[in-house]
């Protein structure tokens, strides 16, 4: 059999020509690239199907009195025709017609949800209550390239709710620009639940659990953060200090020190955040980097206390509680679907 047309190995190739690695290197990003947007094509191509579908269930069954069961028919009939192609159960096809209730606007379907994969719109209109809501959880999604289980994970903690809301010093501190971003990077209460720890844990103990799970420490943080490391040494005047946690933010291109006490917030805590700032800042920052930003996280605070506090803070400060245990009891916990069943659930009609 003649050689030709077959594939050679690297190495009975001709010498690799000057430049030639940087063009493969080049040729391989646009490959990617345009994997990518292919992919994004068909994915707003089948959503933009399915919202036709279901704009159209709902016209007629609004101006032509057709009843429930016309969606069993359907469904029944397009899989005759297509059964190459899944989607078209009777569960689905009412999914298309709850997503086409949800989203009226076929502009904003075409430039914002679109971009979501079908199962992420699925969780949408499961989990969520109403348009602004899931138009949140949605940017985000599209933000931050979450998964669906992490779109789960975000709901069922609230992250709409705890976003931006704890007490800072961010608009006195900070330029407005960089005050926004940081403010919507706090949250308030931050949820360690993963921990498995007790609300009697101590400091050093939840410090360790929180760096042994980091992955989930970093998702509850948000987007931006990025692990420098823990009990960090400052040496000042030959004096040691440690800082508990060090990350430093991709988006406001600055430290973060995060301290953590396991009672009361306490304003002299704010002293020894304050002291720590500025070593970072003399010791650690790069000087294009933004001013070192601290977060105390505490088990309580008194919200006034904490801005009075936070008052006369010429450092951007922010203060906000950490919760270790979920509020609902243990017997309703357990009878709660796992992610991974909720992943299976919606398997039948993610496609």
């Amino acid at each position: 059999m003649s050689d030709q047309g077959k594939y050679k190995p690297a190495a009975s190739l001709a010498p690799v020509p000057a430049g030639y690695a940087d063009w493969l290197l080049d040729l391989k990003a646009r490959i990617h690239s345009a994997q990518q947007r292919a992919a994004l094509a068909v994915n707003r191509e089948l959503v933009m199907l399915y919202w036709q579908i279901g704009r159209d269930i709902l016209a007629r069954q609004a101006e032509q009195g057709w009843g429930a069961k016309v969606i069993e028919r359907l469904a029944h009939d397009l899989r005759t025709a297509f059964p190459e192609m899944k989607g078209f159960s009777p569960r689905n096809l009412k999914y298309m017609r709850a997503f086409a209730e949800a989203w009226p606007d076929a502009e904003f379907v075409q430039q914002a949800v679109a971009l979501l994969p079908w199962g992420h719109n699925v969780v949408l209109l499961d989990r969520l209550p109403g348009p602004e809501t899931r138009r949140w959880y949605a940017a985000k999604a599209i933000e931050h390239s979450w998964s669906r289980n992490v779109l789960v994970v975000q709901i069922e903690a609230r992250l709409l709710e705890r976003s931006g809301t704890a007490v800072t010093n961010f608009p006195a501190s900070l330029p407005k620009a960089q005050s926004d971003l940081a403010r919507e990077s706090l949250k308030d209460p931050y949820r360690f639940d993963f921990l498995s720890l007790g609300e009697k844990a101590q400091e050093r103990e939840i410090e360790g659990a929180l760096v042994k799970h980091v992955t989930e420490f970093l998702l509850e943080l948000g987007a931006g953060f990025a692990f420098v490391g823990r009990q960090v040494l400052l040496d000042v005047g030959g004096d040691e200090f440690f800082i508990d946690l060090l990350f430093y933010h991709l988006k406001l291109r600055c430290y973060v020190v995060i301290e953590l006490k396991g009672g009361k917030f306490k304003p002299e805590h704010l002293g020894q955040l304050g002291f720590y700032l500025t070593a970072v800042d003399k010791q650690v920052k790069h000087e294009l980097d933004n001013p070192t930003i601290g977060l105390l996280l505490c088990k309580s605070k008194n919200k006034v206390v904490a801005e009075y506090a936070l008052s006369d803070k010429s450092q951007p400060m922010g203060i906000a509680e950490y919760k270790l245990l979920e509020s609902l009891p243990a017997e309703l916990q357990s009878s709660l679907p796992s992610i991974e069943q909720i992943e299976s659930e919606l398997e039948d009609f993610a496609e």
